[in-house]
């Protein structure tokens, strides 16, 4: 079981690096000569003090949220009984909160190989921890000590497969350095998993919860069968508008960066394609006459 803030919080988190993710990816592709775009784990702000921003956001905020799951909400109740028992009413908490180091020390150690030489990774081994931190979450969720069922675990099933998709995005990117598709794949998957982290949090803990169903206590009931696989068809709706919001944002990302930041060649074939189609619009209401 969730919460409104719960979910909130870690969903802050993911769609802002992956929002900076899919800007940045597009933006360097448009300005990179043809074969010289190289796929980045993390994207810089600037070459000044903000450069490793998206770091420090990353490290900064599970840290933070680490500390709420584990100092908070257990309200430091780690162990029960005489023998030292881990306290079994926290478990969600404690599974949090692992998912959330191991963000952290990927947010360290990108930090320490970037600034100093005591960790020098590439970026392909730093993309590997990544996705090792990726794992650790989709284990968490596929395996959770909490019995996700009905429509609550029907939205999580979704979450699952969208942190699969940010594990093989981010695989694939140490596995194939220059491509853009996975570069700007990783991105949307990210930007993905920190909306459906919004949209879990409004439609099972806010004023979005499909008729029928409601949250009794730490559970979600639907008052029929019926009912849940009604919740299930919006959910399904409620992604692909999402995924759709989400392509909108990367085409006009790409117009913008195009004309901003844009090669020579990439603006030259931009405007041949576009006096091409001039051409054989002219050429069509001759043959129309």
């Amino acid at each position: 079981m969730g919460s409104f803030k719960g979910h909130v919080l870690p969903g802050s988190l993911f769609l802002v690096v992956g929002v900076w993710h899919v800007w940045s990816a597009v933006a360097r592709y448009v300005a990179a000569p043809p074969g010289e775009f190289r796929v980045r784990v993390w994207n810089p702000m600037g070459s000044g003090r903000l450069k490793h921003l998206e770091l420090y956001v990353v490290a900064a905020g599970a840290f933070a949220d680490m500390c709420v799951e584990l100092l908070y909400s257990t309200h430091l109740k780690f162990f029960v009984g005489r023998e030292g028992i881990l306290n079994p009413s926290h478990m969600n908490d404690f599974e949090h909160g692992g998912m959330l180091l191991m963000f952290f020390i990927y947010g360290v150690v990108a930090l320490l190989s970037e600034k100093t030489r005591y960790l020098p990774f590439s970026n392909g081994a730093l993309c590997l921890i990544a996705a090792a931190a990726f794992c650790a979450e989709y284990l968490l969720f596929y395996f959770h000590s909490t019995s996700h069922q009905g429509l609550e675990g029907y939205y999580h099933l979704l979450l699952v497969i969208l942190v699969g998709l940010c594990i093989a995005s981010t695989v694939a990117g140490a596995l194939c350095p220059n491509s853009f598709a996975v570069d700007l794949t990783s991105g949307i998957a990210i930007s993905l998993q920190g909306l459906w982290f919004y949209q879990t949090a409004f439609t099972l803990y806010g004023p979005m919860m499909p008729k029928g169903c409601h949250l009794s206590g730490n559970d979600i009931t639907c008052e029929s069968h019926d009912s849940q696989i009604r919740g299930e068809f919006i959910a399904n709706i409620q992604l692909f508008s999402l995924v759709f919001l989400v392509v909108i944002f990367v085409l006009g990302c790409y117009s913008v960066a195009a004309s901003k930041y844009g090669h020579s060649e990439l603006l030259n074939w931009h405007t041949a394609a576009l006096q091409e189609d001039d051409q054989n619009e002219g050429d069509q209401e001759l043959v129309a006459h």
